[in-house]
């Protein structure tokens, strides 16, 4: 491929808020933001890949134009989470003045919830002390682990995961500038394994990609190292009808031939759980045991003796529902 090394999700990143995708509520409030040039300090939460750092730097290009990179500073928060950060790096930079016609820069401190306490109440009165020159934008997975007065200063925006029709929409146009073949299934594979992270659908399409130019369902079930859906049910069903040793060699298949992880499968099985046509009672008592070997895997326990056991548990819990 031609340009094989270059990542196709910064490739593809949206320069304009128009062209972020799934999150138009946000993208609306944001433009209007925007364009009085009136722009509050912001925090940004919500899962991995949904399109928060993409909306700072979309802010900055449409604020800034080509001096964009003169007035915006970005900080990995996880990185350089210390309270020296706050005061030295981020203060001497809020208190210069910016170039333009914007009254302010932008500051943007990326997984803001990984700073540290102290760190946090450094940050709110640099806040408040050079507000009439820098504004600041925090993007974080996780809101509550930002304390109270910073989030009181901030405008929140609680991006949302991405549903198919708008992991879709970015792909198709991805794989029109590449000259791919996508097909339907490898989509539908795609928004299933990314559940909702723009950014991990992308870089499995890239990698898809790279095998052949024609990306189809198997292409990416095998460069996400996943079990196919159907698959995973099949071995639920084949054990929920009492036929524990076919669906232990379903999962010997999965385990052995497709070298797949106990705790990947384990989650899989739980997905699946929820698209069994089975009574509540009965999804509830399943989920609870997946819970408990869960917990086991994580403690250290052996995969395929705690898979098969997951299995047997299954097989006794279908036998009721007969009788």
């Amino acid at each position: 491929m031609a340009e094989a090394e270059e990542i196709w999700v910064e490739k593809y990143r949206p320069k304009k808020l128009d062209e972020i995708v799934g999150q138009d509520e946000i993208v609306s409030r944001l433009k209007g933001f925007v364009e009085k040039k009136s722009l509050p300090h912001l925090l940004f939460a919500g899962p991995a890949g949904t399109g928060k750092t993409t909306a700072a730097l979309c802010i900055a290009r449409e604020l800034f134009g080509d001096a964009w990179r003169q007035n915006f500073l970005e900080l990995n928060a996880s990185d350089e989470r210390g309270i020296d950060t706050i005061r030295t790096k981020v203060k001497d930079y809020a208190r210069t003045r910016p170039i333009g016609d914007v009254p302010y820069k932008l500051i943007l401190l990326d997984e803001s919830d990984a700073l540290t306490p102290d760190a946090q109440h450094a940050l709110r009165r640099t806040m408040e002390m050079y507000t009439h020159t820098c504004r600041f934008i925090l993007d974080c997975n996780y809101s509550s682990r930002i304390i109270e007065p910073i989030q009181s200063r901030c405008a929140i925006f609680r991006f949302r995961k991405l549903g198919e029709k708008h992991i879709a929409q970015m792909l198709k146009r991805i794989a029109r500038a590449e000259k791919l073949v996508l097909t339907d299934e490898a989509i539908k594979a795609i928004a299933y394994i990314s559940e909702g992270d723009m950014r991990r659908a992308i870089n499995l399409l890239q990698a898809a990609a790279a095998i052949k130019k024609k990306v189809d369902e198997k292409s990416v079930y095998e460069v996400a190292a996943m079990a196919r859906p159907e698959d995973v049910r099949e071995m639920l069903r084949l054990s929920l009808a009492g036929k524990f040793e076919e669906a232990r060699g379903k999962l010997n298949d999965l385990l052995i031939n497709q070298g797949l992880s106990g705790e990947d499968i384990l989650e899989q099985i739980h997905r699946e759980i929820l698209n069994l046509d089975l009574p509540e009672q009965v999804k509830v008592k399943l989920i609870d045991k997946v819970g408990e070997f869960d917990f086991r895997l994580t403690e250290g326990a052996s995969e395929r003796i705690q898979l098969e056991a997951v299995l047997a548990h299954f097989c006794l819990i279908g036998d009721r529902l007969k009788t």
